[in-house]
């Protein structure tokens, strides 16, 4: 049995986004804003992400900035660092979920290894790039710690996903953002988001920093 199918990356990728750009209204976008939410599309496969993204007004400039001062990148999961491209982001990136310290202190305290893990985020906090597509527990978590007085990151993307607290917590951050409109963040309304949601959103900034745009 043969196929017929595009073979060439570069090919799949240029008519992937002539497809996104007939799909979505993209007119009342920025360029730069436009490349996030293609991104977004593309990684969905479905243009209705576009009904749920949320971002504030300077959240790429932000990430941008923050990508030129060599800022650290926090993620809540190894799949989101991992999905992070080494291509177009050179950032130093970390993960403190699966370390010894990290399982002991959630044992200790009875909370969850994600919210164990944002401790030591504390250090590295103020000016980073936060990622997080997988758990509400470590959204939340953050927020507790930037309305005790933590020096906040310069761009918080925040995709948890599932059914219990991920909705919640995504709302806790764009409420959380109103009354703190210097903090800049990246999110999605609802249950819908993940690792590869949130990894898009940075690798989309990343290309944008690289002059890549499409």
């Amino acid at each position: 049995m043969k196929w017929d199918y595009i073979r060439n990356p570069e090919e799949i990728e240029r008519q992937s986004f002539l497809k996104i750009k007939t799909l979505c209204s993209l007119d009342k976008l920025s360029r730069k804003d436009a490349q996030l939410a293609m991104r977004l599309v593309h990684t969905a496969g479905d243009p209705s992400v576009l009904d749920d993204l949320f971002y504030t007004k300077n959240a790429v400039q932000a990430g941008l900035q923050a990508l030129s001062n060599q800022a650290p990148i926090l993620c809540d999961v190894e799949m989101v660092r991992h999905g992070i491209s080494k291509r177009f982001v050179s950032n130093p990136s970390y993960c403190y979920l699966n370390q010894d310290d990290t399982v002991a202190l959630a044992k200790q305290q009875e909370i969850s290894r994600s919210m164990a893990a944002v401790e030591h985020w504390q250090p590295r906090l103020s000016g980073a790039i936060v990622v997080i597509g997988n758990a509400p527990t470590a959204l939340f978590r953050l927020l507790e710690l930037l309305d005790a007085g933590a020096l906040p990151p310069a761009l918080i993307i925040g995709m948890p996903v599932g059914f219990i607290g991920a909705a919640e917590s995504k709302q806790a951050l764009i409420e959380y953002q109103h009354e703190h409109p210097d903090l800049e963040i990246i999110t999605l309304h609802g249950r819908r988001g993940g690792s590869a949601y949130a990894a898009a959103a940075l690798n989309a900034i990343g290309r944008m920093h690289q002059s890549i745009y499409l």
